[in-house]
């Protein structure tokens, strides 16, 4: 994508329907969420260079929501992601999930993880600290949202980018990170990892892992733990002895119930604690 062509290409780009080609065949186990009482679908938010998509629900009535920005894993805001947002509007909040990847391509239509990581790969966190501003703008502005209630909740590449959210901006009243990594190389597009921020977080954060985690080792989650200790955010960790990776993500294989519905309780209980 050639960079005259970036601010057509988002000013173009949309939500993906359904769910991402790389995690077909869907699992049996999938959790479906109407939209009655909703408003719900794809909006367009106005960021530094164009306009990116999202996918919002929130209640058809009332106004001053609390507000949840959901961000997505490396499969884009696909019908899980979106279904997410549902679970949290029914709940009486405004939840929105910008799409991250949208300057570097469209990962849902790619068929395999090792076609997408290049391309998840090339995504700064700057730019994804300034589209989540915009993102907690518009919300403000535009969809009856109340900028004093604002939580934050992401999965896998999204677990990492709550944790690193939190500490960059100091009005996020409680995060709730699900297996996101924690340690990371340096690079000039990803300068700090959860661990390097823990202990100066001031934002309370609870982190759900899974101990059976393949891609990140249980050292990694108390070397997290210990440097959260050193902070004022009074953040949690949660390890499931017997999840797996992706263990929340219900149209996977990875899908555990037990841990899925207990981690879900959690959120709950953190954002009614923390004032979300």
């Amino acid at each position: 994508m050639k960079e005259i062509t970036r601010r057509q290409f988002i000013a173009t780009a949309t939500l993906a329907t359904g769910f991402a080609l790389a995690v077909q065949p869907i699992s049996a186990k999938v959790i479906t969420t109407d939209a009655k009482g909703l408003i719900a679908g794809e909006v367009k938010i106005p960021v530094k260079d164009g306009k990116i998509p999202a996918y919002r629900a929130m209640p058809a009535t009332g106004k001053n929501f609390p507000i949840v920005l959901v961000i997505q894993e490396i499969f884009g805001v696909h019908e899980h992601i979106q279904d997410i947002c549902r679970r949290f509007a029914k709940l009486g909040y405004l939840a929105i999930a910008p799409e991250m990847f949208v300057r570097q391509g469209d990962v849902s239509k790619l068929n395999s993880i090792e076609e997408i990581r290049p391309i998840v790969a090339k995504v700064p966190d700057a730019q994804v600290m300034s589209d989540l501003d915009a993102t907690v703008g518009w919300a403000v502005k535009s969809a009856k949202g109340n900028g004093d209630r604002l939580g934050i909740t992401g999965f896998c590449w999204g677990g990492r980018i709550t944790w690193l959210y939190a500490a960059y901006n100091p009005k996020v009243k409680a995060g709730v990170a699900w297996y996101g990594r924690l340690v990371g190389d340096t690079t000039k597009l990803t300068p700090k990892h959860p661990v390097d921020i823990a202990s100066e977080l001031k934002v309370p954060v609870l982190g759900l892992y899974g101990g059976k985690d393949t891609g990140i080792p249980l050292d990694t989650v108390e070397k997290m733990r210990d440097r959260l200790k050193l902070s004022s955010s009074k953040s949690e960790i949660v390890v499931y002895p017997d999840a797996p990776h992706a263990f929340f993500a219900d149209y996977r294989p990875s899908y555990r119930e037990k841990e899925a519905k207990d981690g879900w309780q959690r959120l709950q209980a953190w954002f009614k604690q923390h004032g979300v």
